[in-house]
């Protein structure tokens, strides 16, 4: 395929291939800070809590709620443009951080606070539905 019809991919960095290789088995994970213990996504060396660079990595529920959203009339990439106009998401995950990722279910639906539920694509880009 020629690079204007096939999908961009993420790029994991040594930071981030464990987020990656999770959702790529369809489970979301985040780094939870080994000194002040408080989650975060996306992935960081350091943490922007306490800046301490330890960190584990905690299985996440994929719940969350609508925090704010946009539709999308343009595509960013060409590959997209078939898909237009499409939902983006902003979910505050339960276990505290945002999250940003498509919205598959009908846009009308949407309002603040709407529960969600997260799934990944093949490539593992999240995907939010109405819970």
């Amino acid at each position: 395929m020629s690079s204007e019809t096939s999908k961009p991919e993420p790029h994991p960095t040594p930071v981030s291939q464990p987020y990656w290789d999770a959702a790529r088995e369809g489970r979301l994970v985040l780094q939870h800070c080994a000194a002040c213990h408080r989650p975060r996504h996306y992935p960081q060396p350091v943490c922007p809590h306490c800046h301490a660079l330890a960190c584990e990595w905690i299985e996440a529920s994929g719940r969350g709620t609508v925090h704010s959203w946009t539709v999308a009339h343009h595509a960013f990439h060409p590959a997209f443009k078939g898909e237009l106009p499409y939902t983006l998401v902003i979910v505050d995950l339960a276990e505290g951080p945002r999250m940003l990722g498509r919205f598959e279910t009908a846009a009308d639906v949407l309002r603040l606070g709407l529960p969600v539920s997260l799934r990944f694509d093949d490539a593992g880009l999240p995907i939010f539905a109405a819970a």
